[in-house]
């Protein structure tokens, strides 16, 4: 879809306050999620996103897997990461519909308390993901994998937005880990490398490497 500069400016809908979570309520949420996990159990991580380029953990085994009934999608405000709350960016979520691939990790039994407590700091700062054990195929048979879904009720979430909106708010957000729109595009050259084809994500790819090179920063 093409996106003209010259159009009208985007006017960017509003953001709430995004309280961050304690420690203690990562823990609580990270034992709820540790306690489902049965007897003799593999543990799978589903990622999506970032996870898919940088998983910042140890596993044992890695397959490309779907996920049914979630697709990943830019619904996520982000006000540290990738944003701040005067400027915040847009993150990738799993939201409700449709289906998604990506990647499963396995976890060595050894690491499983060693990496949860990474992946709570990482992905649970402010409770807008649901933590979920759910079925993934992959192409040696499906696993029960941890997939961080995207919570509706939290104050974080934000419907999908047209292609202009989503393109400003990216384009003009930055945070501790960088420019917004290295996320989006980081995450979109990486689904490529991994053979995986995401026609929305690579929509927005597009009109953003169109951006860098057509329109002035700033």
């Amino acid at each position: 879809m093409p996106v003209n500069p010259s159009a009208a400016p985007i006017i960017v809908r509003p953001h709430p306050e995004i309280p961050l979570w304690s420690e203690a309520q990562r823990l609580a949420s990270m034992n709820q999620a540790l306690a489902q996990i049965q007897t003799g159990q593999e543990v799978w991580v589903f990622g999506y996103g970032s996870l898919i380029w940088r998983p910042d953990f140890p596993y044992a085994e890695r397959r490309l897997a779907t996920l049914h009934g979630h697709h990943r999608a830019l619904c996520l405000w982000s006000r540290e990461h990738r944003g701040t709350p005067e400027c915040p960016g847009l993150v990738f979520g799993l939201d409700r519909g449709g289906s998604c691939r990506g990647v499963v990790y396995r976890l060595a039994d050894e690491e499983i308390a060693h990496v949860f407590p990474q992946l709570w700091v990482r992905e649970m700062t402010t409770g807008s993901y649901l933590p979920r054990w759910l079925n993934c195929q992959t192409e040696d048979g499906d696993v029960r994998a941890l997939v961080f879904i995207m919570n509706r009720e939290g104050p974080g979430y934000i419907s999908e937005l047209p292609l202009e909106e989503q393109l400003a708010i990216v384009r003009r957000a930055s945070g501790g880990y960088g420019p917004c729109t290295d996320y989006v595009l980081e995450t979109e050259r990486a689904l490529r490398r991994a053979g995986i084809q995401d026609r929305r994500l690579q929509t927005v790819a597009r009109a953003l490497e169109a951006q860098r090179h057509d329109l002035p920063e700033g």
